[in-house]
């Protein structure tokens, strides 16, 4: 339910329909022949393994063999035609069915407007059965069009030469920058681990299970052990859960950027964190299936580390109610800097998470210093409520901002974040009541800070809504939609800085040569945090405005912008590795132009070419201190003199 799960049951998914296709019982071919200037008629072959049959159209749903056109700028005539007649056949899946056996042909019209390419990627719909087992099938099949035109592409790949970073560049690179943004990340990940700690699911079992381990050890000595290996294992649990994020980036260096950043799995998230806030604040429990707990905890009957690994698994089984929402949020918000960010945060959480209990196990003295189990607890919880509902639209903004729909405009977005905060204010104040709140019960002097506080946030949120204010809010840089992505202003292309290219590095090359200025590159992305306090925080600084505007052209490549790219401008990229992507959109184009010129996939990242398009200083990250991005900008510039 949470991240980790979403992204296994995509990429699984995926995984498992290529290795379906690879084997596939049904093989397809295909050819256009021309009709007149615009129109085809698509003609497929499709042959169909013995035993195996193809369903023809059904009245209870099932369509027959059908293309789905790969362009948007393609449109289907009619309906498609079959070479032969099905036939009508006894199926364990369906009874009766209408189906083909063997081999069929099928044809279909299409229209073409606009540019036509040379060859054209369309997909052909099957489904198909063998007995009880039945595929669902998308056999992609290319056809060449006569009249079509190639594509005019881009360069991509830079000479190799051009991106050698000479002996004397200025800056330290990114090395440094992923070394402490990866501390950075450990932290927080230890941070939630924390966080988890002092929920109602969590908490509760610490003194249990350091009883148990303490009274079933024959001596000190072995009751420390158990703890240490109880602690370690837990540890190893939540880095483990991040091995498989590994395989997945070296499919494509970029995927981790292009999930998370993925309008349709953000919303999926955000209303996946609706539903784990909703059950924070009471109206019902999330808990895995019983019987997988159950599983686990006949295992942790086991001897020695076996036993103690089982127990560990069950923890994190039963506490998933309350850890879920939280790794969830680690999760995504750690993906962007791929699977060794992935890593780093799991790893500090998981840690956290087991030192109370390692601790407890080697000074069971302590636990008399732990606090009762209580209320108070519960007002935790809700209080986690409030900020996962906060998150939540963290998310819709992400897919809003990389879709450009206009929902979640600043403003709007502030506003929310407003109304969250007051809502806590009256909670935490007991003036607002959620499920197993009583009535008149006394607020504790925790609390009546807490609301002070949360109503303090809120009043700052609505006055620095306005324009003139935002200077209020640059703490949230970044979390918050940019500040041109207004209600007050017209223009979506503008941020901290006015970049005197977006998206178009090529016109941003010929500027530089008619200008004779360098080229400082800007990989960015809309859902980019890091990037929004760059713009807000660092290129505001007068000395660093000053010197982009008067020494550079600026040129802001969003690799996260789903905008598609005319179609005469679409192509296939062979990368070094073999590898073939196809380039689809605006953001495919900036994240492969990234990869594969820089070796880096996250952003923010900055590099200055030359008119002629030499690097001329190591590309820097993420740098909050304005004082040493002027000098990297400048040091830059004077390579360029």
């Amino acid at each position: 339910m949470n991240k980790i799960v979403a992204l296994f049951v995509a990429l699984g998914t995926l995984f498992i329909v290529q290795n379906a296709q690879a084997q596939s019982p049904v093989k397809a071919s295909a050819k256009a022949v021309v009709v007149n200037d615009s129109t085809y008629t698509l003609k497929a072959s499709i042959l169909i393994q013995a035993d195996w049959h193809v369903y023809a159209a059904n009245p209870d749903g099932l369509n027959a063999p059908e293309f789905k056109a790969g362009l948007e700028t393609v449109s289907l005539i009619g309906t498609p035609s079959y070479s032969v007649k099905a036939s009508k056949q006894t199926d364990v899946l369906f009874k009766q069915a209408n189906v083909y056996n063997g081999a069929v042909d099928i044809e279909q019209a299409i229209v073409i407007k606009g540019f036509q390419p040379d060859s054209l990627k369309t997909i052909l719909l099957v489904n198909a059965a063998k007995g009880d087992q039945f595929l669902a099938l998308e056999i992609p099949v290319n056809v060449a069009l006569a009249n079509g035109k190639k594509t005019a592409g881009f360069q991509v790949l830079l000479p190799a030469a051009n991106t050698k970073v000479p002996a004397d560049a200025c800056g330290e690179g990114t090395q440094d920058t992923k070394k402490s943004s990866g501390w950075a990340v450990f932290f927080l990940g230890f941070l939630g681990g924390l966080i988890a700690l002092i929920t109602p699911c969590v908490f509760p079992m610490i003194p249990v299970t350091v009883s148990f381990f303490t009274k079933r050890a024959k001596t000190k000595k072995q009751g420390i052990k158990n703890g240490l290996l109880y602690g370690a294992s837990i540890f190893l649990i939540y880095v483990l859960a991040s091995v498989p994020f590994h395989v997945i980036g070296n499919v494509q260096p970029e995927i981790f950027n292009s999930i998370s950043t993925n309008p349709w799995l953000n919303i999926i998230f955000f209303i996946i964190f609706i539903f784990f806030s909703i059950s924070f604040f009471g109206f019902f429990e999330i808990t895995l299936p019983s019987g997988i707990a159950n599983k686990a905890d006949s295992k942790s009957g086991l001897g020695s580390f076996g036993g103690i690994f089982f127990m560990a698994i069950t923890l994190a089984i039963v506490s998933f109610s309350c850890t879920g929402p939280i790794l969830g949020t680690l999760l995504v918000g750690s993906l962007q800097g791929g699977a060794w960010a992935l890593t780093e945060g799991m790893a500090g959480f998981g840690f956290a998470l087991a030192l109370p209990f390692t601790l407890f196990a080697i000074f069971p003295q302590w636990l008399q210093s732990l606090p009762k189990s209580g209320g108070w607890l519960d007002t935790v919880k809700k209080v986690l409520a409030f900020l996962e509902l906060a998150l939540a639209f963290k998310f819709l903004s992400n897919a809003d901002l990389v879709e450009h729909w206009g929902l979640l405009k600043r403003e709007v977005f502030i506003g929310i974040w407003a109304i969250i905060s007051i809502g806590l204010a009256l909670y935490l104040s007991g003036k607002l009541l959620l499920p197993h709140d009583v009535k008149g019960e006394k607020i504790s002097g925790g609390r009546k800070i807490g609301a002070i506080l949360a109503f303090a946030f809120g009043i700052i949120l609505i006055v620095g809504m306005v324009p003139k204010n935002t200077y209020l809010l640059k703490f949230l840089s970044g979390f918050p939609p940019p500040t041109h992505y207004s209600l007050f202003t017209k223009t979506a292309d503008q941020h901290g800085l006015q970049a005197n290219v977006v998206n178009d590095y090529e016109k941003a090359v010929q500027l530089s040569q008619e200008q004779n200025k360098p080229i400082l590159i800007d990989f960015t992305g809309w859902a980019c945090v890091n990037c929004r306090k760059m713009e807000e925080n660092v290129w505001t600084d007068s000395e660093v405005m000053a010197e982009i505007q008067n020494n550079f052209i600026l040129v802001s490549l969003y690799v996260d912008d789903k905008a598609l790219l005319p179609v005469d401008k679409r192509f296939t990229y062979i990368n070094t590795q073999g590898q073939s992507k196809d380039i689809n959109s605006i953001g495919d184009l900036w994240a492969t132009f990234q990869a594969e010129n820089f070796n880096q996939v996250t952003q923010p990242l900055y590099v200055v070419m030359s008119p002629t398009q030499k690097i001329l200083s190591n590309p820097v990250g993420y740098t909050p201190d304005a004082k040493e991005y002027l000098q990297w900008l400048q040091c830059s510039a004077n390579k360029n003199k």
